[in-house]
C-alpha cells in the first residue's frame, strides 16, 4: 500500500557520505532506496543493517548511473515500493588521479559520464516522479567547486558543471515546486578521500587536518545533516544554492 511516509533515493549509498545519509533519513522517518553500484567493494547491506538499527525503512537497488535506463528503474523503485519519491539524493561519484599527459578522451568522457552525467539522469529521473514540495541535491566538491586540483582536472570539471546543473534545474523545476541545491564537501573522511592513489589517502588527510579552522577533516555525518536540512521543510524557499561543508578550510587566509 502507498505510505504517506516521505520517499528518498540516494546514490552511492553504499559506504561513505550515502550511507550517513540513509541513517540520517531513518532518524526523520523518511524511507530510503540505496541505490548501490554492483562494483562498489563495500556492503550496502550494512548500510540497511544501520537504517534498520535507526527505526528506519530502506531497500537496497543496483545502479549505474552510467545507464539513463538503470537509473530510471532505480527511481521507480522508490514508487513501486514506497508508493511515492520526494527526493533524490545524486552522490555518487568516482575519483581517478590523471595528469594532463595522461588524460586521455576515454578517462575524459569516463569521468563525465559519471560525476555529471549521472547527476543529471539522477535528477531527471527524480523529478519524473516528484509533485510539489520534492527536493533534490547533488554532491559536488571543493575540487571544482572552489579550488583547482592538480592532476584531477577531469573529476574538478565535473564538478564545477554539477553546479552549474544544479542552478539550470532550480529554475526550470521551481514552477512546479521542486527544489535543486548541491553541497560543497570539503575535505572529509570517506573511502575515497582515504584511498591513497587517487585522493589524499590517511596520511595526507591528517596532515591537511591541521590547516582547517575546525582543527580536523569532516566526517561524513556532517555533510548528511546538510543535506538532510536542504532536503527539509526547514528549506523550503532555498533553491538554486551550492552550500560549502569544509570547517572554514575555503575562507582561511593562508600566511
Amino acid at each position: 500500500m502507498p505510505s504517506e511516509t516521505e520517499v528518498a533515493i540516494i546514490t552511492g549509498a553504499a559506504s561513505g557520505i550515502g550511507r550517513a545519509l540513509a541513517v540520517h533519513y531513518a532518524g526523520r522517518g523518511v524511507k530510503t532506496v540505496i541505490g548501490t553500484f554492483p562494483g562498489d567493494p563495500h556492503d550496502p547491506e550494512e548500510t540497511l543493517m544501520l537504517v534498520k538499527k535507526s527505526g528506519g525503512d530502506a531497500v537496497i537497488h543496483e545502479v549505474d548511473v552510467r545507464s539513463t535506463d538503470s537509473v530510471d528503474a532505480f527511481a521507480r523503485r522508490a514508487v513501486d515500493e514506497f508508493g511515492r519519491l520526494d527526493y533524490a539524493v545524486a552522490n555518487a561519484g568516482i575519483l581517478r588521479n590523471a595528469s594532463l599527459p595522461e588524460l586521455s578522451d576515454d578517462k575524459w568522457a569516463d569521468m563525465l559520464d559519471v560525476d555529471l552525467t549521472g547527476v543529471l539522469r539522477t535528477l531527471r529521473a527524480g523529478a519524473a516522479h516528484m509533485g510539489s514540495g520534492g527536493a533534490m541535491v547533488a554532491v559536488s566538491s571543493i575540487a571544482g567547486g572552489v579550488y583547482g586540483w592538480e592532476e584531477h582536472a577531469h573529476y574538478a570539471a565535473a564538478k564545477a558543471g554539477v553546479l552549474g546543473l544544479v542552478r539550470s534545474v532550480a529554475v526550470e523545476l521551481g514552477p512546479r515546486g521542486i527544489r535543486a541545491n548541491a553541497v560543497i564537501p570539503g575535505l572529509i573522511e570517506t573511502p575515497q578521500s582515504l584511498d591513497p592513489v587517487n585522493s589524499l589517502g590517511p596520511e595526507g588527510l591528517e596532515r591537511a587536518g591541521h590547516d582547517i579552522p575546525w582543527g580536523r577533516v569532516g566526517r561524513p555525518e556532517e555533510v548528511a545533516s546538510v543535506i538532510g536540512f536542504l532536503t527539509s521543510p526547514a528549506a523550503g524557499y532555498v533553491t538554486g544554492q551550492s552550500l560549502v561543508v569544509d570547517g572554514g578550510l575555503t575562507v582561511k587566509m593562508r600566511a
